[in-house]
């Protein structure tokens, strides 16, 4: 957070302990509940996508309340200890939501072969993060390009490897 304060020293709340926390914990409401995304669903046509789901039950609640689709995350892994891992977590959420909605995952995904991996699992796509920001500090634009570019070359391979031609032929029989 300290790097933000030259553009943002008026956002970031002051008192003792990590900046970061204390945006973090103000930016969550911990009251919102599963009608929050009913709401939401009452005052737009775009489709809702929610993140977090990391059980079944989630993820029909979401289904339930209007979502068009579910991204299974864990936010890294960093807010709770111990939580389940997205890739643990994903066979199952495929298989509750049964092909109604989307299903997409966000953690972890750092190497072609983790592209691969989530598709096998049942995910419909993955979000990258982290690699995106290491090649932004490494390089700029440039940098964020070219990570993009081996994630492509590394699936591509990882597909190639696994006698896949195809994106609609990888299935969960890769995962030993």
């Amino acid at each position: 957070m300290k790097n933000l304060e030259p553009y943002a020293a008026d956002r970031l709340p002051a008192g003792d302990g990590s900046p970061l926390a204390r945006f973090t914990n103000e930016m969550f409401d911990p009251t919102l509940t599963w009608e929050v995304i009913t709401w939401l669903r009452s005052i737009t046509r775009l489709p809702i996508l929610v993140k977090g789901i990391l059980t079944a039950e989630a993820a029909n609640l979401a289904l339930e309340h209007g979502a068009a689709g579910v991204i299974v995350s864990n936010h890294g892994g960093r807010q709770l200890d111990g939580t389940l891992s997205t890739c643990e977590a994903l066979p199952a959420i495929v298989d509750a939501i049964g092909g109604r909605a989307e299903v997409l995952v966000d953690a972890g995904i750092r190497r072609g072969t983790d592209v691969l991996k989530a598709l096998a699992l049942g995910a419909r796509a993955v979000i990258v993060g982290r690699p995106y920001l290491w090649g932004l500090a490494v390089d700029g634009e440039a940098g964020v390009s070219r990570v993009l570019e081996m994630l492509r070359q590394e699936f591509i391979l990882a597909m190639g490897l696994t006698g896949r031609v195809a994106i609609g032929e990888i299935d969960r029989s890769l995962i030993i």
